[in-house]
């Protein structure tokens, strides 16, 4: 690639191609089926899935999924910022996804595809690049498939186990047990202010492999977001993701299928999401409903009582906000939304100047201000800044503790943020989410 196309490649929007059919729902249980007699013959106990995935219907909601490779990145920027949380936190977090700024492009058909530079084994270790991207591009579908059904919410995509380790203790170790129950990766929060939430726990999975890979990928998955009720019962729903990115020039295919559910946080009136949240001890378990004279039925896993509810709804908003002020640099204003066991204290540490963020950066982006942070690397053998941040606004709500206004004016304005990938006065690849985020990029200039 040559380095004037670097940065417009990455504003290029590409189709990207999506499956969700009644096939694959079948073909997945044809391998959930194969799995469980093979670990029987074993003498291996069954995964616990979702009894039943279904296609989710994506003509009705007239999607057409259609991303620049930037705007894929930033997906995977904002889901994974609290989840590396090493000696040089900033550098890394933010890495996770600028490491693939020459990953993707298209093909001949117009479709999104691995770039000769993502096909290079030498570059890319397989199966981090598989689970990587497959995040960005899973959680960019979803958004828009729940943006589509419930236009007039919000979507927020929160760390699974961010916001689950304020409850329960996550790990064998932490339990007192050889291992711990199965977990999704995220939830996804249907919002509107004022209105209870929709909660929706997703799994996302990658493969350089064929299709029937996907079909292994998605029978264990279930498992995985089988792993939380939310309410009732068996009424959670949940969406499933698996991405093939073929090492050649093919298309990248995103395969999604559902649990239907209720998954609605019945909030007291009297919850705001300002305060701080607490650490609560809550016993694993999913209680199944049984007769009054039956003995009690308690499967390993989590199950969030209507009783949490509230609690629970306030945990999801500041995970959120902690992610977005972790996006925008870290530090004091992350620490300030987290409990202890979500990590809190690392963010109040003190972080090594060379490789911490900090949020001392404002940039301009089609005319609208934001704050934020930026690094410095080598492109293609350029040196560029990259820049991620926060409407300068929402920024000041959430860095003042002010949850409950974010939402409401983050939710007024979702709608209202250019889409134009290109920036000509940035110079440079943008992307903005309803969030209210940045991620952009521009050719360093020399001083």
């Amino acid at each position: 690639m040559k380095r004037a196309d670097v940065l417009r490649d990455l504003a290029q929007p590409w189709h990207v191609s999506v499956q969700s059919t009644t096939e694959l729902a079948g073909s997945v249980a044809k391998a959930a089926a194969a799995d469980d007699k093979a670990k029987q013959e074993k003498n291996q106990a069954p995964l616990r899935r979702k009894p039943e995935l279904r296609p989710l219907p994506l003509k009705p909601l007239g999607l057409s999924l259609r991303l620049t490779p930037w705007d894929v990145l930033h997906t995977l920027g904002r889901a994974n910022v609290l989840a590396r949380q090493g000696a040089g936190r900033g550098l890394a977090e933010h890495w996770a996804s600028l490491k693939y700024c020459q990953a993707l492009t298209g093909n001949d058909g117009r479709y999104m595809a691995l770039s000769t530079e993502g096909r290079n084994p030498r570059r890319h270790y397989a199966a981090t690049q598989s689970g990587e991207l497959s995040i960005g591009f899973a959680l960019a579908l979803a958004q828009r498939v729940l943006a589509a059904h419930y236009p007039d919410h919000s979507v927020s995509v929160i760390d699974a186990e961010i916001a689950m380790r304020a409850g329960w203790e996550l790990t064998g170790k932490e339990a007192g047990r050889s291992s711990a129950p199965r977990r999704p990766n995220f939830f996804l929060e249907v919002w509107k202010p004022g209105e209870p939430s929709r909660v929706i726990p997703v799994t996302c999975k990658g493969t350089h492999g064929n299709v029937s890979q996907v079909h292994k990928q998605l029978a264990t998955v279930s498992a995985d977001v089988e792993g939380i009720h939310i309410g009732p019962y068996n009424e959670t729903p949940s969406l499933v993701f698996g991405t093939t990115l073929p090492k050649k020039s093919e298309n990248i295919t995103v395969y999604l299928l559902q649990a239907p559910g209720d998954g609605t946080l019945r909030l007291p009136t009297t919850v705001t999401l300002d305060p701080s949240v607490e650490d609560r001890a809550i016993v694993p378990g999913i209680h199944v409903p049984t007769e009054p004279d039956e003995k009690p039925v308690v499967l390993p896993g989590y199950h969030l009582q209507p009783e949490e509810h509230g609690w629970f709804g306030r945990v999801l908003a500041q995970a959120d906000a902690a992610g977005l002020m972790a996006f925008t640099g870290g530090g004091e204003p992350t620490a300030r939304y987290l409990t202890k066991r979500q990590g809190k204290r690392h963010f109040e540490t003190f972080t090594h100047a060379g490789t911490g963020i900090v949020q001392d950066v404002t940039h301009t982006i089609h005319g609208k201000n934001f704050v934020g942070t930026d690094h410095v690397f080598r492109l293609n053998g350029i040196r560029v800044e990259a820049f991620s941040g926060l409407a300068e606004d929402l920024f000041e709500h959430l860095r003042e503790g002010r949850v409950e206004q974010y939402r409401h004016e983050a939710h007024a304005l979702r709608s209202s943020w250019p889409a134009d990938p290109w920036d000509s006065k940035w110079r440079g690849p943008v992307s903005l989410h309803p969030d209210g985020t940045v991620m952009a990029l521009r050719r360093l200039r020399l001083r």
